[in-house]
């Protein structure tokens, strides 16, 4: 009982001198005082895909956080203040920080807490709790067990590299199941758009223009084929486009189509 007497007188004279003179070897002497304290709570909340280091230092975070606020004018223990403000930081580390796909908070944690629930029904029934189960211990639905159930699959992604299980091809991945943006159907409509407005302009016309940007051909070249001048196949392009365009505007279905430019 002394000893507890003297170790509170301890740690009151300890936080008023860090209080007043902020020293840092004063600071660093505290860390280490209650490392113990922030190391024991990290291990409540140690899970496997949690590595037991990174707990630590987030609590060890806590824990100098607790430090530099605390009062010690209060007649408070500094571990009553410590726990809340290390474990908030643990909690919060859960939150925002070891999620894949960020879901709202408050289902976040029910989620954390689901997945304790299970763990410690598991050791007290020898077996899986059911979903009824795990809401009467954290007084939820079922319902809402469920939807936190589902959310604690957002807490880690799978890699798309994964392999795809079942009757599938060797070598076939996650990856192989992702859709693409498909613009073939785009391009349909604006053949038939096109095909449409071409009908707007004269046979001759509408060869040079396919001489042009379907075959890429030069003027001086298209000139030789219809046996006119470059200056005149150049007339013809810049006559059969502004066609083209005024067709396109006076037609609706065609307001955001392409209509060829004429390249130099």
């Amino acid at each position: 009982m002394m000893h507890d007497v003297d170790r509170a007188q301890e740690e009151r004279v300890l936080f008023t001198k860090f209080t007043r003179d902020r020293d840092p070897a004063l600071r660093e002497a505290l860390v280490e005082r209650y490392l113990p304290l922030a190391r024991q709570l990290a291990r409540r909340y140690q899970r496997p895909d949690e590595p037991l280091d990174d707990l630590v230092q987030v609590a060890s975070l806590g824990l100098v956080k607790a430090i530099d606020r605390f009062d010690a004018s209060r007649e408070v223990a500094f571990s009553s203040y410590a726990v809340p403000t290390i474990l908030g930081e643990i909690k919060r580390h859960f939150r925002d920080r070891t999620w894949s796909v960020r879901v709202p908070r408050d289902l976040q944690e029910l989620a954390l807490k689901v997945e304790r629930a299970v763990a410690d029904l598991t050791r007290e029934l020898h077996r899986s709790p059911s979903v009824a189960e795990l809401g009467e211990r954290l007084g939820q639905s079922e319902e809402a067990i469920l939807e936190a159930l589902e959310a604690a699959g957002a807490y880690h992604a799978t890699s798309l590299e994964t392999p795809r299980s079942g009757d599938t091809e060797a070598g076939e991945t996650l990856a192989d199941t992702v859709g693409g943006d498909e613009d073939g159907y785009d391009r349909a409509e604006d053949r038939a758009t096109i095909a449409r407005l071409m009908r707007s302009i004269t046979p001759r016309e509408r060869e040079v223009l396919r001489l042009r940007f379907e075959e890429d051909l030069t003027q001086a070249e298209i000139g030789e084929i219809i046996g006119v001048s470059q200056m005149q196949v150049s007339r013809l392009i810049r006559q059969a486009v502004a066609r083209l365009r005024l067709a396109a505007r006076s037609d609706p279905d065609a307001a955001t189509s392409p209509v060829p430019r004429r390249r130099r």
